[in-house]
């Protein structure tokens, strides 16, 4: 669970990244060529350290470094227009993100306040049609790219319950959310070999102030992590002719 804690915090803190003078495809060029080999290296490092023996330790171990600026431009076309049949997505935010290779990855959130009836892991009919074209028209739509779901919550207490013991019950409410994305993502198009990791990290990470109910609500999300698989980085190496 800590592994993909520190992954999703490099993804966060990779955002500095999303200019939006550039295309995925300049900064996948740039990033191939320079900084991207010391972000995966450094977000590898924490994830060892870490001792993780999560999916996401694997992924992160078995890729490897940046293949090359020209590996960096092939895979940062595909995160441009993966990135823009998000957009066409209903209540979806979507933004630039760079994966622990260093190569362009597309962050989509879905606010659970739009997703789940409060307090609740059961998908709303709103929900279910914005899962669905997400489903169809992003995942199976790139069904080479790897996927990571990660659900939070606010850290709002649960009635008779101390505040550890919310926490606790937190982290399982956003765990059951991000599994029933996964589950309902999966039966409407999404391969499973596709998703990698599905994870729920309660109260942690918040992007917003908890002490008010728009913080509140933004902090209640769910996240899409779209990024390279390896299939689709040797792809883009035999295009490129990179060894």
């Amino acid at each position: 669970m800590k592994g993909l804690k520190f992954y999703a915090l490099g993804l966060a803190a990779a955002l500095m990244l999303n200019s939006c003078s550039w295309s995925n495809t300049a900064k996948g060029g740039t990033i191939g060529g320079a900084s991207g080999a010391a972000l995966g290296a450094a977000l590898g490092a924490l994830i060892a350290k870490d001792g993780s023996k999560g999916k996401w330790a694997g992924i992160a171990g078995g890729i490897g470094a940046v293949a090359g600026t020209a590996v960096g431009l092939a895979i940062g076309k595909k995160m441009d227009n993966a990135k823009k049949q998000a957009e066409a997505i209903a209540n979806a935010k979507v933004e630039d993100a760079v994966d622990q290779n260093g190569y362009q990855a597309v962050k989509v959130t879905f606010e659970s306040g739009i997703l789940f009836p409060t307090g609740s892991s059961t998908l709303g009919a709103a929900a279910q049609s914005s899962l669905n074209q997400f489903a169809q028209n992003v995942l199976k739509a790139n069904a080479d790219m790897n996927v990571g779901i990660v659900g939070y919550t606010d850290n709002t207490p649960f009635k008779n319950s101390t505040a550890e013991q919310s926490k606790q019950k937190n982290q399982a409410l956003s765990l059951q959310r991000a599994q029933a994305v996964s589950s309902f993502l999966q039966s409407h198009g999404a391969a499973a070999t596709q998703i990698k990791e599905v994870a729920g990290l309660g109260e942690d990470n918040p992007v917003a102030d908890n002490s008010t109910a728009a913080g509140k609500q933004q902090n209640r999300r769910v996240e899409v992590y779209l990024y390279a698989s390896q299939e689709m980085i040797d792809a883009a190496k035999a295009t490129e002719g990179t060894n």
